[in-house]
């Protein structure tokens, strides 16, 4: 199972735990907002899930940055793109994203050998 099936088949997995659980009315509403938010407005999704990135990135959240790598590659960001959201968030969070960097770009390097074959 490459790592782009494991992160998803993971994430898939406790994501639903979550929303079954009984009473769970707080976490539903932020799965909810969250949704909301990168819905295409005033910026669209392409721009808002870049946006996400970046944040991801600066807060350091490898989840968080893998999902936001899939949907930019659904939304048709380049290569070229990812590199300067790369540099945005690094020159805005510091050294200490570089590390989060490299497995980002292993994980987009991976994305983007899926959508050739």
């Amino acid at each position: 199972m490459s790592s782009i099936e494991s992160f998803n088949a993971y994430r898939k997995k406790m994501n639903d735990k979550m929303m079954s659980a009984p009473n769970n009315k707080i976490m539903k509403r932020i799965y909810s907002l969250d949704t909301l938010t990168y819905e295409p407005g005033a910026l669209d999704g392409k721009t808002k899930e870049m946006l996400g990135l970046v944040a991801s990135m600066v807060l350091k959240c490898d989840d968080c940055i893998y999902y936001h790598l899939q949907k930019c590659a659904e939304l048709g960001v380049t290569t070229d793109e990812i590199m300067e959201i790369f540099g945005v968030a690094n020159l805005v969070g510091g050294t200490i994203v570089i590390p989060h960097t490299r497995r980002a770009l292993e994980f987009w390097e991976n994305l983007m050998e899926q959508d050739l074959q």
